[in-house]
């Protein structure tokens, strides 16, 4: 089967395609809120910090993915997407009050519960899609789900941008508001089959509300296939993270360029993780998950290499090579963990592991912004490459190493 037919597949299956189509929606919202939520507390307050703590606000809730994502597991799926979408439309309005210093952290509150709402649908999403969507598509949807998110982050921090320099932030709140409310309706409209784990209360397993939080956690711990491509995920993320932090630098000192010009890099840099959603799942139908990984690895550490070089021709092609491999890691982790986590704790088990590859994100991002103060930014990319191409060595060795073993029996 091509590639080209696959995606057909999934698009005209109606589960698939309306997930997609909630994830477009309330993803433009979110994407248009993410920059302007940052510009509106700067205007507000005139304080620097305030306004890069609101990415932290939206990053914070990662943390309590594996409380969060048991959500998904002790309730109906479908019937969460669409009331956690109605609760966040409901949650946004309140924002049109926000006018001044003082109201600010009512912004903060919202940005805080949008976060931890986003946890918990995705979790949701991920264990609703992998009951309803054939297996063999599973990597097609993620590299599709993949192209929509990063597409969105192309588009929707433009038109927020200029929403809010025309009419101001309540606008903006409105607009991610709407695109909540239009996503809850696209997600009323699921035809779920009535398969086990895609709706239904689910009855509390025995043992203590922690053993049960740790269940995800568990799951991930005990599994030959999931273990290494969520380290790996984690090791790549919190590169990324000192890759995101030192872009300005790289920019001014190595470049000799305006700050602006970092806008260039991340649209090219975009771009390649589009193109890579469209082609994820033809390839690891062509490859093993942790060998399309660790390709995708290397093509990061690359391009972030190859920001040790002071070209102007380079560091379009850096930017497109980091675009097109981080994501690798990321859709093949989350498609083995679709495939291989037993319903009952699927939900816990992709919030945990979106959790362990995204907090190291967050922590490099504070880390490298100390570190590029005190540490040429030629050491810290050329220190970090080195480590990617490392993570993706090892990651393609075990994969050598599993082939030769005998193949464990899947849940």
């Amino acid at each position: 089967m091509g590639g080209g037919s696959a995606v057909v597949r999934v698009l005209r299956d109606r589960t698939a395609g309306r997930c997609l189509a909630g994830v477009v929606v309330s993803g433009f919202g979110t994407s248009a809120m993410w920059l302007t939520a940052g510009i509106w507390v700067k205007s507000l307050t005139g304080s620097n910090s305030l306004a890069a703590l609101t990415v932290f606000a939206m990053w914070a809730p990662v943390l309590a993915g594996p409380a969060l994502g048991a959500l998904a597991d002790r309730m109906d799926r479908k019937v969460l997407l669409v009331r956690g979408n109605v609760v966040m439309a409901c949650l946004l309005v309140p924002l049109v009050l926000v006018d001044s210093g003082r109201t600010v952290w009512l912004l903060f509150a919202v940005l805080v519960l949008h976060g931890a709402s986003g946890v918990v649908l995705d979790a949701a999403e991920s264990a609703l899609v992998a009951g309803t969507v054939p297996a063999s598509l599973l990597a097609d949807f993620n590299g599709l789900r993949m192209t929509a998110n990063e597409g969105m982050k192309l588009v929707a921090p433009l038109t927020g941008a200029g929403l809010y320099v025309r009419f101001g932030g309540p606008a903006v709140a409105l607009l991610a508001a709407a695109t909540c409310a239009l996503a809850a309706l696209v997600f009323a409209k699921l035809p779920v089959r009535k398969t086990p784990g895609t709706s239904g209360p689910k009855p509390s397993p025995p043992g203590s509300w922690r053993d049960e939080l740790a269940a995800g956690l568990r799951r991930i711990r005990s599994s030959a296939a999931l273990r290494p491509l969520v380290t790996a995920g984690a090791a790549t993320m919190f590169l990324a993270g000192v890759n995101g932090a030192v872009t300005f630098a790289y920019v001014d000192e190595v470049l000799g360029r305006a700050p602006a010009y970092a806008g260039v890099l991340y649209a090219v840099q975009g771009a390649g993780s589009v193109a890579v959603g469209l082609l994820a799942g033809p390839l690891l139908r062509r490859l093993p998950e942790r060998v399309f990984a660790a390709g995708g690895i290397a093509l990061f550490a690359l391009g972030v290499g190859a920001r040790t070089l002071s070209s102007d021709a380079v560091a379009p092609t850096a930017s497109a090579a980091i675009g097109f491999g981080l994501p690798c890691v990321l859709v093949a982790a989350m498609t083995a963990v679709q495939r291989e986590t037993p319903d009952a704790v699927l939900g816990r088990t992709a919030a945990t592991a979106g959790s362990l590859m995204t907090a190291p994100n967050a922590v490099a991002l504070a880390l490298g912004a100390g570190l590029v103060a005190v540490v040429d930014v030629r050491v810290l990319t050329a220190s970090a490459g080195a480590a990617g191409v490392l993570a993706a060595v090892g990651l393609a060795a075990g994969a050598r190493r599993r082939r030769g073993a005998p193949a464990s029996p899947r849940p």
